[in-house]
């Protein structure tokens, strides 16, 4: 369970790294990649708070994005330091939060749904996930529609 001092913790740890990423870091890596802190989850003793951040590059550059944001970690802290009043700020932990992206997949299987009128088979809502959703999506939907086209009898002239 959380405590209200964690919320509270994790809320300022929020607003201020989100103003800290925007604002103050330079790193090219992090230039076109818009990012927004989701989520702070602050442990219990308040030593460790994981950083939830999304942004709108490829899941390609998600690895460079991380290794930014850890690079720049003794940065942020120090900032965070300086402009909460903490006595202790907690050890940064990055995470890529992939929340949109999963609702953007659910929404693309449900629109399918609504198109076809019949679920996907087990094998698309087990499919690779790495795969990006619309793809993914748009090729079931082309082959469903070539096996309905082969199931209709042809007509005799």
């Amino acid at each position: 369970m959380v405590s209200r001092r964690q919320e509270r913790i994790a809320d300022l740890l929020r607003e201020e790294l989100g103003l800290l990423i925007s604002a103050e870091l330079a790193d090219p890596r992090l230039e076109d990649a818009m990012l927004a802190v989701t989520d702070v989850q602050v442990s219990a003793d308040l030593q460790t708070a994981h950083v939830y951040v999304e942004h709108v590059l490829g899941e390609a550059q998600s690895r460079e994005i991380l290794i930014a944001l850890a690079n720049a970690r003794s940065f942020l802290r120090r900032a965070l330091l300086e402009n909460l009043g903490l006595r202790v700020v907690p050890n940064l932990f990055f995470h890529i939060d992939m929340t949109e992206r999963r609702a953007q997949q659910v929404d693309a299987l449900l629109d399918l749904i609504a198109q076809t009128g019949a679920a996907p088979s087990d094998q698309e809502q087990h499919a690779d996930t790495s795969e990006p959703d619309h793809a993914a999506a748009e090729r079931a939907a082309v082959e469903r529609a070539a096996a309905e086209r082969d199931e209709q009898p042809e007509d005799a002239d």
